[in-house]
């Protein structure tokens, strides 16, 4: 009896050590996800402005450029898949992976030759482990991404599509990320990066019942370079808003999944605890049994 209470004193000690590391990566994680969640909607002006002249640029032009031109029969598509560097948060890579081989296998099944492009261990793990071949891949800091390394990701990938298709070219490139929407859902995402979809404006009213008015925009030297100029950077901060949104989600992901795993532990240390108690009582019990039992031998003897 005593080795068994022994035992769950043991156990008690070992959940006890657990539930402070999961305690303190929950309270790091809740305290990151506020510097995230702020980037990344910190972010989202400059997006929708460089979207926005996009769109004026392209409607008032007639200038066609390769990064906005579809292909009539693609045949080689890039997959840019964004996943984290370390685990402990829940099912946040598994879903984006998940993702990844649903969009693969819709672009295998249309005829098209895919290439990966790996953002995260996890991502790099996955692969390896399954013998698969990838173009690039990019880890560490997913938590903490740099604007450095989205422009890094953009360039390779702008250099791959631009690239002729029967020197290792691509007709297309999709990204698969975490989307942030709140602190309890995030949803993996596919966004198609190139060919860039630039699409105007509508002209639905607003709210107020009154039709939005566009600026007017004038382009010096001429729309041709400003669209030369300005594509690549577009393509940069749609992967610097996807690798923000990706670690935010990713943040929120390890909070839930630590909290989680606190609660998992405190549940343990309380079914241990109440164990050793009884068998402590049973050990007590036993005792004065074996006392009451000794006195009544001794007393019936004289």
């Amino acid at each position: 009896m005593g080795a068994q209470i022994r035992v769950y004193r043991q156990r008690i000690r070992s959940v006890s050590a657990t539930k402070k590391i999961t305690r303190a990566m929950e309270l790091m994680a809740a305290s990151r996800v506020v510097k995230a969640r702020t980037a990344v909607l910190e972010s989202a002006p400059y997006t929708h402005a460089l979207t926005t002249a996009l769109s004026a640029l392209a409607t008032h032009s007639n200038y066609d450029h390769p990064m906005t031109t579809e292909v009539e029969n693609p045949t080689r598509a890039g997959v840019l898949i964004l996943t984290s560097d370390r685990g402990l948060a829940g099912a946040y890579a598994s879903g984006t992976m998940k993702e990844s081989e649903r969009l693969i296998g819709e672009l295998r099944a249309d005829g098209k030759e895919v290439v990966p492009y790996l953002v995260g261990r996890k991502a790099v793990s996955y692969y390896k482990f399954r013998g698969r071949d990838y173009a690039a891949e990019w880890t560490g800091n997913t938590e903490k991404p740099q604007v450095e390394r989205a422009r890094e990701i953009s360039e390779r990938l702008i250099e791959d599509f631009l690239r002729p298709t029967e020197e290792g070219g691509l007709d297309e490139i999709h990204v698969v990320y975490t989307r942030f929407n709140t602190m309890v859902n995030q949803e993996a995402r596919v966004l198609r990066l190139l060919p860039i979809e630039v699409v105007d404006a509508p002209e639905d009213a607003n709210h107020d019942g009154v039709k939005d008015i566009l600026p007017l925009y004038q382009f010096e030297p001429n729309a041709e370079e400003v669209l030369h100029t300005m594509l690549p950077r577009y393509v940069t901060a749609r992967i610097w808003t996807c690798l923000l949104s990706a670690a935010t989600s990713e943040l929120a992901a390890r909070q839930r999944a630590m909290k989680s795993a606190t609660d998992n532990a405190e549940n343990l240390i309380n079914t241990y605890t109440r164990l050793a108690n009884q068998a402590r009582q049973a050990e007590i019990t036993q005792e004065i049994s074996e006392i009451v039992g000794g006195a009544s031998a001794l007393a019936e003897s004289k």
